[in-house]
């Protein structure tokens, strides 16, 4: 199948419709850009303009990604940190985009999550059940040292 080709104007207007759909990052956007198959001065040039005109905002598509992943998905910190380093948002950003999850709605989504799996558990001796339990908040991305204050401090 032949690809359509598009003007520069379409293009330009196609990744403004992609950014204002919901926040996206520089890589999410130079990744779109392949389908177009665009000169360099061309990506160049699209890029200053959703970057001039607010598009595309690295530090608020940082905040928005970890207020989504946390309170809609409950992830840990450990994990929205390795995911935004996927998309190659910085270290320096992360960190201090990090403000959005408050910190005693984290103490609280741990303890509900810990509350709710352990309680699934079946047929195990109890400290089966809390290492369970720990592990599966560890892979949700909690940080160890966090988990277990939080479940000795009930």
């Amino acid at each position: 199948m032949e690809k359509k080709s598009y003007t520069f104007e379409e293009i330009k207007q196609k990744l403004v419709n992609y950014c204002v759909y919901q926040d996206r990052c520089h890589s999410e956007v130079e990744q779109k850009m392949r389908d177009f198959l665009l000169i360099p001065e061309a990506k160049d040039e699209i890029f200053l303009y959703l970057i001039k005109e607010n598009y595309l905002n690295e530090e608020r598509f940082t905040r928005s990604y970890i207020r989504g992943k946390f309170y809609i998905k409950h992830w840990g910190r450990t994990k929205i940190k390795m995911n935004l380093k996927q998309k190659g948002i910085t270290e320096k950003l992360i960190s201090k985009s990090m403000d959005e999850i408050d910190t005693d709605d984290y103490e609280k989504a741990i303890n509900k999550i810990y509350q709710d799996y352990f309680s699934k558990q079946k047929g195990l001796k109890e400290y089966q059940k809390k290492n369970k339990t720990i592990k599966h908040l560890m892979s949700k991305g909690f940080e160890y040292d966090v988990i277990l204050d939080v479940i000795n401090n009930e």
